[in-house]
């Protein structure tokens, strides 16, 4: 898990890099690299790229590509750190739509969690006069499609392999940011060519350490190292962008990410204290 929070640093730094570039110009090049590692492995493993859920798995890719392209946009409109904190909202809008769509089940505690991370968006939006009302709105947005695609994969369930779900997204990323960027591309300069053939190659690899941590481990043991992207996120915008932290807007990225942590830990306790881990109703 930390092996892919290190390589999620690494990519978004090099979004935040080039941030002169047109947003689907940028989710283009995150794009491609990952489909040719997709293409790979599933050549590898000899499995088929169609799937069995097609319709959910082109929503899911579609409603993900929409959540990158905000995501990237936010990076260029506010500090990397600021960005990564906010969009690891995206558990609480999930768990707001599965309650709706799936008829999950969400604890009182949970909702006093989900109140206090908003708490941190508020004193972060206050505290540090960079985030403009704009910036916050398009990555609150891309939080809530991120928690979309957390729904449509908990609906996709086992019956996908995690390879074809992730080249789905890629796919249609890629497809969709190469015809866009047609229209608004702006050239590349040197040693840009390599960065961004970079991006792909990380995204694959973070997400593959992801998937491999969660497989080896329990969630609620190794999910909690997936937020110390924030800190890592934190040191690389202040030694490659000199990204300005002040003490209140820390404690506010803080006071998110221990909300989200506490989160996770409590649903994982009430989850093992039901039969099979199975929850009551």
């Amino acid at each position: 898990m930390l092996v892919s929070a290190v390589c999620f640093t690494c990519m978004n730094s090099i979004i935040r890099y080039v941030d002169h570039l047109p947003t689907f110009e940028l989710v283009f090049f995150r794009s491609i690299g990952s489909v040719i590692c997709c293409v790979f492995v599933l050549m590898k493993l000899k499995i088929s790229p169609v799937g069995n859920n097609p319709k959910i798995l082109i929503a899911r890719g579609i409603v993900g590509l929409i959540s990158l392209a905000l995501f990237y946009k936010a990076l260029q409109m506010m500090p990397m750190a600021s960005a990564v904190s906010l969009r690891y909202l995206s558990p609480f809008f999930a768990a707001a739509m599965a309650i709706i769509f799936l008829k999950e089940k969400m604890y009182s505690l949970q909702w006093l969690f989900y109140l206090s991370a908003f708490a941190g968006v508020l004193l972060l939006k206050g505290f540090d006069s960079r985030i403009t009302i704009n910036g916050l709105f398009i990555i609150l947005l891309s939080a809530v499609f991120s928690g979309a695609v957390y729904v449509l994969i908990r609906k996709i369930g086992n019956t996908e392999h995690p390879i074809v779900v992730v080249s789905y997204f890629m796919i249609i990323s890629a497809s969709v940011g190469g015809i866009v960027s047609i229209f608004d591309w702006v050239q590349p300069q040197g040693i840009q060519w390599l960065l961004l053939s970079l991006i792909g190659i990380f995204g694959f690899v973070a997400q593959y350490f992801m998937t491999r941590a969660l497989q080896i481990e329990e969630a609620n043991l190794v999910t909690p190292f997936k937020y110390s992207e924030v800190i890592f996120t934190l040191l690389a915008g202040w030694a490659m962008f000199g990204e300005q932290q002040t003490l209140l807007a820390i404690m506010a990225m803080a006071l998110i990410i221990v909300s989200l942590i506490a989160n996770i830990v409590v649903n994982q306790k009430k989850k093992s204290r039901t039969p099979l881990g199975i929850e009551s109703k």
